[in-house]
């Protein structure tokens, strides 16, 4: 059974899973690891959930304001051995709930073109890929995507 915490990205639990998720886009990414990793400053997001499994942290997930009407999922990851048990599913749908809980009608996210499975994943759930914004502008390894969630 798992259960979904809202909480902080101060949780030890959430600091733990984001350095192994650092760790993995460290070796996806190789040369552009750098660039992305100063977009994904963990620190400072106060939306964070954790999904734990029989009380092991098995994912995470978060997302920021955008803008006052978009929030940005950031941080999304799953144990390795834990996926294709609908942890990711159910983490990104419990942060469209919770953005929607505070007013934001649309979800936005970028993530790279190598990670077939997450992009997959996105689409399954109603994202649809979409013009590259902000930082991620003109950098042909992103693929952003959005979904309405109002």
């Amino acid at each position: 059974m798992i259960q979904l915490i809202r909480t902080t990205s101060d949780h030890p639990d959430f600091g733990q899973l984001v350095a192994e998720l650092d760790a993995y886009l460290r070796i996806l990414d190789g040369d552009d690891h750098e660039f992305y990793a100063q977009f994904n400053k963990s620190n400072l997001l106060k939306n964070a959930l954790i999904c734990y499994e029989n009380e092991v942290a098995v994912g995470i997930g978060a997302y920021k304001e955008f803008d006052t009407e978009t929030a940005e999922i950031k941080r999304m990851y799953t144990l390795p051995e834990y996926r294709g048990k609908g942890i990711a599913k159910a983490i990104l749908t419990e942060l469209e709930l919770w953005a929607k809980e505070e007013g934001y009608k649309t979800a936005l996210l970028e993530t790279g073109y190598m990670q077939k499975d997450a992009i997959g994943l996105y689409q399954k759930l109603g994202y649809e890929i979409t013009e590259n914004f902000g930082q991620y502008i003109g950098v042909e390894n992103s693929v952003c995507m959005k979904k309405i969630i109002k």
